[in-house]
């Protein structure tokens, strides 16, 4: 019996660390986001917090925290198809990277997981902008839809791949980054 309890303690302590670590990743993305309003929100946008979006590669308890994260910081837009779509096109897109990191962590798998938030989001924000600027039927402005989305996903690439990539290289160097991931995700 004693085991089984100590297994039990155990698993709520990860479980609470798992919660913290993405209540944490979700802030950081916020505050990312608001404090660099002037470049994350548009047709044309560089939103830093993107970066973050890398996390979930290693630990996929962050892809919620990135989900909440994204639904506070689009609050700002006040645009709802936004917040909902918006913060459920980061949610898909984190929970693929989470599943492409757990299959491995050689240059392809890094470099998918880096396409997975710039092809979700260019075509989810690039629809919304769209919708938001031309009505709700993006299906009747094809050509702005295009722009829309090419610009999204040139931003987000720009983000993912110039800050996040690099990221996926650094983190796994750094000691506290490795105990702490290998601790997480036991």
């Amino acid at each position: 019996a004693s085991d089984v309890y100590k297994r039990q303690i155990l698993m709520k302590k990860t479980a609470t660390l798992k919660l913290a670590t993405a209540a944490v990743v979700g802030a950081c993305y916020a505050v990312l986001t608001m404090i660099l309003a002037p470049i994350s929100y548009g047709a044309v946008q560089f939103r830093v917090s993107e970066a973050l979006c890398i996390l979930p590669f290693f630990m996929p308890c962050t892809a919620w925290g990135l989900f909440g994260g994204c639904i506070i910081a689009n609050l700002l837009t006040g645009n709802i198809f936004d917040i909902v779509f918006g913060s459920l096109a980061t949610l898909a897109a984190a929970l693929i990277t989470a599943e492409i990191g757990r299959r491995g962590h050689d240059l392809g798998r890094k470099i998918l997981a880096c396409l997975m938030p710039v092809l979700f989001n260019a075509v989810v924000v690039g629809a919304v902008i769209t919708s938001a600027y031309n009505g709700l039927n993006i299906f009747s402005h094809p050509a702005a839809f295009g722009l829309n989305a090419a610009q999204v996903g040139l931003g987000e690439a720009a983000v993912l791949f110039v800050i996040g990539l690099p990221m996926m290289y650094y983190l796994p160097g750094l000691k506290f980054f490795r105990e702490f991931t290998i601790k997480l995700n036991d």
